[in-house]
Parts: C-alpha cells; structure tokens; sequence
C-alpha cells in the first residue's frame, strides 16, 4: 500500500500528517511558499512554490505524479482539483469539498441556504457602502471576517458605528487572496465553543471523536481540551449536522467541524476538511488515535473498527511574542519537561511573528479527571516555555 503522497501546506498540522504517513510507509512530497516549513523537516522530497500559481502547482504534480494529494491550507488554486481527479488523482477529501470550504461564501450557503442547518445569521459586502448597510441590518455586535483566511487574519468585531470602515480596511487587506468580498455574521452570545472531529470513511460509516472544547483570542486557538462537556441530546445534533455536510461535501478523511453552543441551541460555524489545529490536544493520547492517525487510515482506505475516548487532555499554545527572521531558540525546555503527565511539541518554524504558534503543551490524566485542572496543567506546561 505504499502511495506517493503530495502535501500541499507544510505547517505544523502538516507535520504530524507526515510522521504518521512514515510511520505506516508512505512516500511524502511536502510542499509550501518558504523554505524549511515544518512538513519538510520529516517528508521525503520538498517543493517550494506559490500554491496560488495555477501553473506551478499544475508543474510539480505533472513532475512528480502523485497518488494522492492532501491540501493543508486554504490559500491554493484550488479550482485545479477537479482536473488532478479526472486523471486518477485521490484529492482529500474531495476537489467539491476543498473548493467549497476555502471560501466561507460557499460553505455558509450551503450550510444555511441548502441544508438549513442553523448558522448565524449573516450578509456579504462588496463595497464600503454595502459593509455598512450590512452591520446595520445585522446588528451590532457582529463579527466581521475576509471570505479567505485562517488563524483569525482579517477578522474583528464591531460594537460601534465608528468601528466599520477601520473593520472594513482589516478585513480587505488581511484575506489569503487578493478580494474585498466580506462576510458580516450575526455575534452569537455563545456558552463554548467545540470542535467534532468527524471521519468519513471509503468503506465504512462516518465515526466522530468525542467533542473538543477550545478557546480563542484574536480569532486564533490558545487552548483546547476533550472532552468538552456536552448535553447528549446537543452532542446527536452536531453529529447529525456533520453527518450532512460532509455526505454532500463528499470524500474521505478526518473534518473539523465547528459549533457555537448557546443554552440548548447548537449552531454551525465552520469546517476545515483536515486536521484541525484544536484537535492537537488529541496528541496527548486522549483517543484510540491522533487526528492525524485517523486522517492517514481514511485517506488510505484502511478501516477505522472505533473512536473510544482514552485520557482527559488539554492543549496550550507556546506563542511567539516578538518578530525575528533568525531561527528561534526555546528556553526552560528542562523545567517543561520536570511536570509529570505532560508534554510538549516544537514545531520547527525558521523564524517568528508576534502571536505566531510555535509550539503546544500537552497534559493529560484519567478518565474522570477534572479537565479544568487538566487545562491548567497544559497551560502551566506552556508557559514555562519562552520562545528567544
């Protein structure tokens, strides 16, 4: 079964998807827009290339012929996809499912408008004039975000009339792509937030691992924890909810998808048709296996017999706080280390930005254990990591 596997995206996420590629023999091309992503420290071959160039990325799968392509990021042409399945190419999940979810338009719609599931309430905006009728009907508070983006780029939330057009400007700059479309959502008053890592299998029924609870700032993860605490009844209707979207969507693989939890409502928020950057918690061995475990075994058409719920674990970022091209040191590794029931991740990056992620901490205990002490544990872990 060994495949020849063309990463595209070589950040953190991807790294963990190439050790468990080799782990179980496979061939991985990892591939990204700078030298010495974190992928390429563990994969076979390395391309370095700008993803959004149709003819580059036409030019390296052409040079290479992969088997299967696996999409990291967003920020891909990804339009190509369609042409790489008709020549016998496996893109994961899907070309449908990709194209659909690196545009917020497109899977809001489909979301709301063709499967009715119930999102946040939400209008579009093409013009400053349009942003500002838009805020209006919404309402304010309400969360502004570019159509194309991740880790919180772009994205704010205005309480006042004298916020919009500094929000418009964020938003109309900081997307992944060239663009001015934005989308303006309803601020829903939100309890928590989860994550339901849902597998969709070849040959098998959709398995979901139990819910990760998370929290962000500046619209970025900062911690997660699983098991989230969740109303039996409120958990079946995430599940069915992911069931359905990710049956249209189409493919195979492991899905982040998002919820908001407010009192008994449950609304859709978002989905990633990959690992998801809070479902690194399950590194801690907090299920039978990791996101990035079960992603390689959809994709490779293995079977996937149970999710079972191993630990109480919890994750916290190890941030950057200063912006430097030189390759980072990491000091207190050693005091990391002393905690029991722990553990941590460097991820590699060649250099740092303010807030970028540079690594997680890790803390885990029994079934049954407090996960806000798990929680506190993981962040205590953190922080005695400094990034220099």
């Amino acid at each position: 079964m060994l495949k020849k596997i063309m990463l595209l995206g070589s950040g953190e996420l991807g790294k963990e998807f190439v050790i468990a590629a080799q782990r179980l023999g496979q061939y991985v091309i990892a591939v990204d827009n700078y030298d010495n992503a974190p992928a390429m420290h563990v994969a076979n071959e390395r391309e370095i290339i700008n993803m959004l160039n149709g003819e580059e990325l036409d030019r390296i799968v052409a040079k290479h012929e992969p088997d299967i392509i696996v999409p990291e990021i967003e920020a891909i042409r990804t339009e190509r996809f369609y042409e790489y399945e008709k020549y016998g190419i496996q893109v994961v999940p899907s070309a449908k499912a990709a194209n659909f979810t690196m545009n917020r338009k497109a899977i809001r719609d489909l979301a709301s408008k063709e499967l009715g599931l119930r999102t946040a309430k939400y209008k579009y905006a093409t013009t400053l004039l349009e942003f500002t009728d838009a805020v209006k009907e919404i309402g304010m508070p309400c969360v502004v975000k570019p159509l194309m983006s991740s880790s919180g780029k772009g994205q704010s939330v205005i309480n006042l009339e004298t916020e919009i057009q500094k929000a418009w400007e964020y938003a109309t700059t900081q997307g992944r792509v060239a663009g001015v479309e934005v989308i303006v959502e309803e601020f829903i008053p939100f309890d928590f937030e989860i994550t339901l890592l849902t597998v969709t299998q070849k040959n098998g029924v959709t398995r979901f691992c139990p819910p990760i609870g998370h929290r962000q700032e500046r619209g970025d993860y900062q911690e997660s924890w699983q098991p989230a605490p969740l109303k039996a009844s409120l958990l079946k209707e995430a599940q069915k909810m992911a069931d359905e979207i990710t049956h249209c969507l189409t493919g195979v693989g492991i899905w982040g998808v998002e919820f908001f939890i407010s009192g008994d409502l449950i609304y859709f928020s978002e989905l990633s048709p990959r690992p998801h950057d809070t479902g690194m918690v399950t590194l801690a061995g907090s299920q039978t296996f990791s996101e990035f475990e079960l992603h390689l075994r959809a994709i490779l058409g293995l079977p996937i017999p149970e999710i079972k719920l191993e630990k109480v674990a919890a994750s916290a970022v190890i941030l950057a706080l200063n912006e430097s091209d030189k390759m980072p040191h990491y000091l207190g590794l050693e005091a990391a280390a002393s905690f029991p029931k722990s553990d941590f991740r460097i991820f590699g990056k060649p250099n740092t930005r303010k807030y970028r992620r540079m690594g997680i901490a890790l803390a885990f205990d029994s079934l049954g254990s407090s996960a806000l002490e798990v929680r506190e544990h993981a962040k205590k872990v953190a922080e005695s990591i400094t990034v220099a």
